[in-house]
């Protein structure tokens, strides 16, 4: 029977997602037993709190919430969380406000604020969960005295275009924050914090998630200058960030929250979601659809068109000599790879990747690849990635169209719209980096 490369592609990268639906998977993990309340490792007693309450930011976390309320039911005093506009959720108790993502605007400062107005009244005999996920940290932009939002927005500019990977831009938002690092739970203190987290870095590293708004910062400010000088950055930051970043290197400025600090002894904080997860489900129903399958790996990173190269060389292999398996293959992998802007064009990672690998495959029969972002978003578009096979190429030809310049350029949403190959999801209400899918017929 002849598949259909493209249908196939969608509906395996659709089983991941569903996978991770952050509703489910609160629902999944936490369970209450009369007065008990029982977490991956750890059991609360609700009954020991005088208030309970759910804060949190991400583009994942409006659903985390709902589940909450439904959850804590009348034992929910209330709580505010921050999402990117257009992925909220009708919230009864919970105030939800929203605000710009990638680029902090000032909603979100408003929100930040409010979220540590909030939190500051919160004794030792209160609870207070903190959802998470990706997106959090663009969302909370609290900066610290002498830097404005205007200054940090131009500091995640340069960061985002320079093609630094996000656990390096963290690491200054960190630094250039009240709530991230650490700031968060110091804030919170005495307060119980339970973190229910929906991971979006490589890894699931705890400090990179959000920028790790309750985890001990490991970073410091010898590291974000080296971050500055090996990407050229310096002469194209502002000014108070530079001044900041170096002041903070000579011991003038506080470092943020470090292991051992008296203020986590009252938080735990648990990743329930993540990229394996959603990669595993899209594996397992790849194979109910006749495919050979591997699961790659989850740790893909790197500039998006040089990791393409790597992807499209799985595809000859296995086409030329059926191995590292057999055809009708199917190879999955997740991650996150990076850009470094050169052109003026639109587009964002997954759809780069899409478009150079599919200049990589031209011509290798039975070849297709998916790229797209979990979250329904790739860079500043409202595609969540592209579809690609080896008959792209030929088809561009045949509308005027060279490919090589719009991967130049960097414009491979527009390539990819005159094909009808962009992949529009819309928001998936998750967030767990993005997923490849290769298939080889």
């Amino acid at each position: 029977m002849k598949k259909n490369l493209k249908k196939d592609c969608l509906t395996i990268f659709e089983a991941g997602i569903k996978a991770v639906n952050p509703y489910q998977i609160v629902k999944h993990h936490l369970k209450v037993e009369g007065d008990f309340l029982h977490l991956p490792h750890h059991t609360l007693n609700l009954s020991a709190f005088k208030n309970i309450y759910v804060i949190g930011a991400g583009k994942a976390i409006a659903y985390m919430a709902l589940a909450l309320e439904e959850i804590l039911g009348d034992r929910l005093n209330g709580g505010l969380v921050i999402v990117k506009y257009g992925h909220g959720a009708d919230l009864k108790k919970v105030k939800v406000m929203e605000a710009g993502h990638p680029i902090p605007d000032e909603n979100g400062l408003r929100g930040a604020q409010a979220l540590i107005d909030l939190v500051t009244a919160f004794g030792k005999d209160d609870l207070v969960f903190c959802v998470i996920s990706g997106g959090g940290s663009a969302l909370l932009p609290l900066p610290v005295a002498g830097i404005s939002l205007k200054e940090k927005q131009g500091t995640t500019k340069a960061l985002l275009s320079c093609g630094a990977p996000i656990h390096e831009i963290n690491s200054i938002r960190k630094h250039l924050s009240q709530i991230k690092g650490g700031g968060l739970a110091r804030v919170v203190y005495p307060a119980t914090l339970v973190s229910l987290i929906i991971s979006d870095v490589i890894g699931n590293e705890l400090g990179v998630i959000a920028s790790g708004p309750t985890v001990a910062d490991t970073s410091t400010f010898l590291e974000c200058k080296k971050i500055f000088e090996r990407y050229h950055l310096f002469s194209n930051i502002p000014r108070a960030v530079r001044n900041y970043i170096l002041k903070g290197t000579r011991g003038k400025a506080p470092e943020t929250p470090t292991p051992g600090n008296v203020i986590f002894k009252k938080t735990i904080n648990l990743v329930i979601g993540n990229n394996t997860q959603c990669l595993e489900a899209a594996e397992k129903k790849a194979k109910t659809m006749g495919y050979n399958t591997l699961l790659l790996s989850s740790f893909v990173e790197g500039e998006a068109r040089e990791v393409a190269k790597m992807q499209a060389a799985i595809l000859k292999e296995i086409i030329n000599f059926d191995r590292p398996i057999p055809r009708p293959a199917c190879v999955i992998s997740g991650g996150e790879t990076t850009v470094t802007i050169r052109g003026t064009g639109k587009g964002g990672r997954n759809q780069e990747f899409a478009l150079a690998c599919g200049i990589e495959i031209a011509g290798l029969k039975g070849a297709a690849v998916l790229s797209a972002g979990t979250d329904g978003t790739d860079g500043p578009t409202e595609a969540a990635g592209a579809y690609a096979d080896w008959k792209m190429v030929d088809r561009t030809k045949k509308l005027g169209l060279d490919s090589y310049h719009y991967l130049d350029n960097n414009d491979s949403f527009h390539f990819f719209e005159q094909l009808n190959d962009l992949i529009i999801t819309g928001s998936t209400k998750t967030n767990v980096m993005d997923m490849i899918v290769l298939l080889a017929t």
